[in-house]
């Protein structure tokens, strides 16, 4: 292993104590950390901006889940490029490393990024989950329920940010960037909650947060009247938000090693590389929604139907259908279907029918709904002449006197 000359010069100069070896000193896992990360924030990326596509060109509309989550990413990237530097700077390198070969303004340095980049990425969770719940505040438009929770949990994920960011602004006496090591001297004594401690609790928070976010969806898709291979087909697509809360759990681990662990630097590198995950993750598991317009055929066996089983029925010339009163259920299940349907090109149907509609409500409302897009139902009766010789006229006589006799 070849060891480094920052390595090489602190230990000429008498800085590294006898009994640590250089190649321990040496050993980094730095690249690794880096591609990782940037890997993330790339393919995040990409994906946010066939969101924008679909969203401008196919849809044409913008609403303000996507707005939200352009300015998430524009705080994610400034976080990634933090991130970068921190690790180039050895924050993540073994704690004999950042004591023995580091120099003290290089130390301070690391810290105070860290203080902002931990501010920032706090800051992008907390937009990314505001344009979640924006996401499903649209799309359970008309379910008042459904709407007035998604508020609350608004309300709690705000709640929860402004302890976050303040325990982090205001974890030492007087107020700094720095957060000192033990060994760190300084020319003012700070009073400082530990790191580990900050960074739990937060992390903590996070999880919580997370696990509301994602519960909403499970409450859409509970609601829905179709089948149950439809439910677990759409929740294939609303359900990535999963792996955000194994992510968050991992982190609320990481950082527990990081403070309490003897060489608890070491885990610094794994810890960025899963904040980056957890950032880039949401933004991905709230983005797939959105790609419909975009990969159309590859959703669209969730809006399949039995048209063709229909078709095949009506064939014959025979009566097929007769005169209903169209049922609340009924009525819900095609609104089921627009949800299962949301994002069409051209239109913006990001909203989701109450589960009870009134028949009285829908037929005051015909006229206004036959001109609006979406899917209407009608009924229809053929009559056909059952007999070679019967005329028109004969035809339409025997109806009605049946229908005499009916009364």
């Amino acid at each position: 292993m070849t060891i480094p000359e920052d390595i090489l010069a602190a230990n000429a100069t008498g800085r590294i104590p006898d009994g640590i070896s250089l190649s321990y000193l040496a050993e980094s896992r730095d690249h690794s950390a880096i591609v990782g990360i940037l890997f993330m924030v790339c393919f995040a990326g990409l994906l946010v901006l066939v969101r924008l596509y679909a969203r401008l060109f196919l849809v044409k509309k913008l609403g303000l889940d996507d707005a939200l989550a352009v300015l998430t990413m524009i705080v994610y990237i400034v976080f990634v490029v933090l991130s970068v530097v921190l690790i180039n700077l050895g924050s993540g390198r073994h704690i004999e490393y950042i004591q023995y070969v580091l120099s003290m303004p290089t130390v301070r340095e690391t810290e105070v990024l860290d203080f902002v980049a931990h501010i920032l990425y706090t800051t992008a969770l907390f937009l990314c989950r505001l344009s979640g719940l924006a996401f499903y505040f649209r799309i359970s438009a008309r379910s008042s329920k459904l709407r007035l929770g998604i508020m609350i949990v608004a309300g709690i994920i705000t709640a929860a940010y402004l302890p976050q960011i303040f325990l982090l602004i205001f974890h030492c006496k007087p107020v700094t960037g720095l957060w000192p090591y033990e060994w760190q001297t300084e020319p003012i004594t700070y009073k400082c909650l530990s790191w580990g401690l900050v960074y739990s609790v937060n992390s903590g928070v996070s999880l919580a947060c997370d696990v509301m976010m994602f519960v909403i969806p499970g409450i859409l898709i509970k609601e829905l009247h179709v089948s149950l291979k439809k439910k677990i087909k759409l929740s294939i697509v609303m359900f990535p938000g999963v792996f955000v809360i194994v992510i968050s759990a991992i982190r609320v681990w990481l950082v527990v090693v990081g403070q309490w662990a003897s060489d608890g630097s070491w885990a610094y590198n794994p810890m960025l590389c899963v904040e980056n995950a957890e950032i880039s993750s949401t933004l991905i598991a709230l983005s797939v929604p959105a790609l419909k317009p975009v990969f159309g055929n590859i959703f669209s066996h969730l809006t399949e139907y039995t048209s063709s089983h229909t078709r095949s029925r009506s064939a014959g010339g025979r009566l097929r259908s007769q005169s209903k009163p169209v049922s609340g259920l009924g009525s819900s299940t095609r609104d089921d279907k627009r949800l299962l349907n949301w994002s069409k090109r051209g239109h913006d149907d990001y909203e989701m029918m109450p589960s009870e509609v009134s028949i009285a409500r829908d037929a005051h409302n015909r006229d206004s709904t036959a001109k609006t897009p979406g899917i209407r139902v009608t009924n229809e009766v053929n009559i056909t002449r059952m007999e070679g010789d019967r005329s028109p006229s004969q035809a339409s006589t025997r109806a009605s006197a049946s229908s005499e006799r009916a009364r």
